[in-house]
């Protein structure tokens, strides 16, 4: 019997899978405790839809990270820090700060944890970061630490 599942089931498969089961295992498990449903031509249509649903989300989203991509690759954003006298910063710059100023410069939202640093920013001068959008998807910027006067 071919059954549509309505939460994951270990060993059978995930939420919305068709899958097919032994009659008695459908009818004395699964559809008394609301786990499937029947593969009827309703399921397999809101399954269809779901699936339509999501691969429209996918494709949003992708669009959307690429426009993002174009927006801010290859700029370059200013930060300005106070550092002692040897030019070490007090503290580091931080991923949240290069994502605040890129929403302020360029009136792009990234969420921090989408900012690749390679390495401490503890010092003045110029760094590279990589901002992955989406997978596939990323843009690299140039950061300019400067003197906070």
């Amino acid at each position: 019997m071919k059954v549509v599942l309505l939460e994951d089931i270990k060993g059978s498969g995930t939420k919305g899978e068709l899958i097919n089961v032994s009659d008695g295992y459908a009818r004395n498990y699964l559809f008394p405790r609301k786990l499937a449903k029947a593969a009827d031509a309703q399921a397999m249509n809101e399954l269809k839809n779901a699936e339509d649903a999501k691969a429209y989300k996918v494709k949003a989203e992708t669009e959307a990270a690429k426009k993002t991509a174009e927006k801010i690759d290859g700029k370059s954003i200013q930060l300005f820090a106070k550092a002692g006298r040897a030019g070490h910063l007090f503290g580091s710059v931080t991923a949240k700060e290069i994502a605040e100023e890129l929403k302020q410069q360029y009136k792009v939202d990234v969420d921090k944890r989408k900012i690749v640093i390679a390495g401490d920013i503890k010092a003045y001068g110029s760094y590279d970061c990589e901002v992955k959008l989406h997978s596939g998807i990323s843009a690299k910027i140039i950061v300019v630490v400067g003197e906070k006067e």
